[in-house]
């Protein structure tokens, strides 16, 4: 099997947190980044905020989103077969501001080294592992809201940790089905990088024979999935193919979000990942693009339902 060439860096990755208001205020109040688009989940019946947050003009591999479950009620199982943690990506001298200011928060951060990487460790307030690593190389413009100086500001994702029982399968899928890039170690962490390598395309494998399986459904407490970019929809269409080729028959079919078409399967290790095209407007879809992510946006779907949707959905004040 040759590797697949055509993943280029992660897109976005997308959460179940708690509430929304909360999960507003860590993003947008204490890490800093902007709120690139209020809107609602695409999927099912029952109406759940999708909050993203990135850069100025949410750029890929900059983007964070989330569903806030807490108003369904809806928890989840951490463990193995999930994505674990989110790894931020900030500049090296901004290593000292971030960890006193998650420590001015209440976040208790821990200094930590992996990789030949320096790391702060903290968590989400519904649990989910974050991590900042001060990276050298990384060329993507922060977002600054003033709190946080734009020499120090967060650039987008660094990398994401998949929780696995098992290796082997899952290394097969990382090296021929995913990326063929480059392959670390270190203690029980195996590492990855697509496309061109560096800050924005890692992936980290932490193998955990005994930990217990977790749960794949919505439900506050987990990471539903992580985006990586691929450059066209024939070019998506041929990653399509080319998984399905080897194997993996779960492959979804093309799911239009508003701002990205989709295509998603499921590792062998158990994370769902996705392989997205950004459309030509982007997030300009719906709004301009100096106002991106102030008004809360209907999807399509749920048009017919506006003032219900409004009258349901947990408010948010920025």
């Amino acid at each position: 099997m040759k590797a697949n060439p055509y993943i280029r860096r992660h897109h976005h990755i997308t959460l179940n947190v708690g509430g929304a208001q909360e999960d507003y205020d860590f993003h947008t109040k204490v890490l800093g980044l902007k709120s690139v688009k209020k809107t609602a989940l695409y999927d099912g019946e029952e109406p759940i905020h999708h909050l993203y947050y990135g850069n100025g003009t949410g750029d890929a591999s900059t983007l964070v989103t989330t569903f806030p479950m807490r108003q369904s009620g809806r928890k989840a199982r951490r463990g193995a077969g999930q994505i674990s943690t989110l790894a931020l990506s900030i500049p090296e001298q901004a290593y000292e501001f971030w960890n006193d200011r998650l420590t001015e928060y209440g976040f208790g951060p821990k200094r930590q080294e992996r990789f030949g990487e320096k790391l702060i460790a903290f968590g989400h307030p519904c649990g989910i592992e974050y991590e900042l690593v001060a990276a050298a190389a990384d060329a993507r413009e922060p977002y600054s809201n003033g709190a946080v100086p734009s020499d120090y500001g967060i650039r987008g994702t660094h990398g994401i940790t998949v929780c696995i029982q098992d290796l082997e399968d899952t290394d097969e899928f990382m090296q021929m089905s995913w990326t063929g890039g480059q392959r670390q170690t270190d203690a029980n962490y195996v590492r990855y990088e697509v496309g061109e390598g560096g800050s924005g395309t890692i992936v980290d494998l932490r193998v955990e024979p005994h930990t217990a399986q977790g749960s794949w459904a919505y439900g506050e407490g987990v990471t539903h999935h992580c985006a990586f970019e691929v450059d066209d929809l024939d070019i998506q269409k041929i990653v399509a193919f080319q998984l399905t080729g080897q194997g993996y028959t779960d492959v979804s079919d093309v799911k239009d979000r508003g701002y990205f078409d989709s295509i998603y399967v499921r590792m062998p290790g158990g994370a769902l990942f996705e392989a997205a095209v950004s459309k030509p407007l982007g997030f300009t879809v719906d709004e301009p693009a100096d106002h991106i992510g102030e008004v809360f946006q209907i999807p399509p779907a749920f048009a017919h339902r506006r003032e219900e949707l409004l009258g349901y959905l947990e408010k948010i004040v920025a």
